[in-house]
């Protein structure tokens, strides 16, 4: 299959702007791999806050099944100490992420955009789209610079 000229040129919003210099380009693609990275932590916390939250709700499983055992005593000293309890003082896990979200993740996304659109007339991942057409094949079916526009 022959790629036709749709597919085998790179999406306009992908071109580097005429003004934007290959430091430029680098800087923005430093900043989006750091954004990135701070989106795979916020993702581990979102994990820690669903694990969290599981391991507690399993407590009362536990607080039930030692009563059932005759440990009332064990059961309430599980209920009273551990169900419930903040992770850190004063917070839970939810409390945490909105914290991260306010404190630290939106003001980077903001950032970053802002950059990007400042910089770069506001086209992302313009040192992947440049990655991609430095290593693609030409007229490959596989390697085509985007997706086929629908008929």
């Amino acid at each position: 299959m022959v790629t036709n000229e749709t597919t085998d040129t790179p999406d306009p919003a992908h071109r580097r702007p005429e003004h934007v210099s290959d430091e430029t380009v680098q800087a923005l693609g430093s900043l989006s791999k750091a954004l990135e990275t701070t989106e795979r932590a916020r993702g581990h916390l979102y994990a820690f806050h669903q694990l969290t939250g599981s391991a507690d709700l399993e407590l009362d499983n536990a607080v039930r099944l030692l009563r059932e055992a005759g440990h009332a005593g064990q059961a309430a000293l599980v209920e009273r100490e551990i169900l419930g309890r903040n992770v850190i003082p004063g917070h839970w896990t939810f409390q945490i992420i909105e914290a991260y979200n306010k404190t630290y993740y939106r003001p980077f996304a903001d950032l970053e955009h802002a950059m990007v659109r400042e910089l770069a007339d506001g086209r992302d991942h313009l040192h992947e789209a440049e990655m991609k057409e430095s290593r693609r094949s030409r007229h490959h079916p596989d390697h085509t610079a985007r997706p086929p526009t629908p008929e």
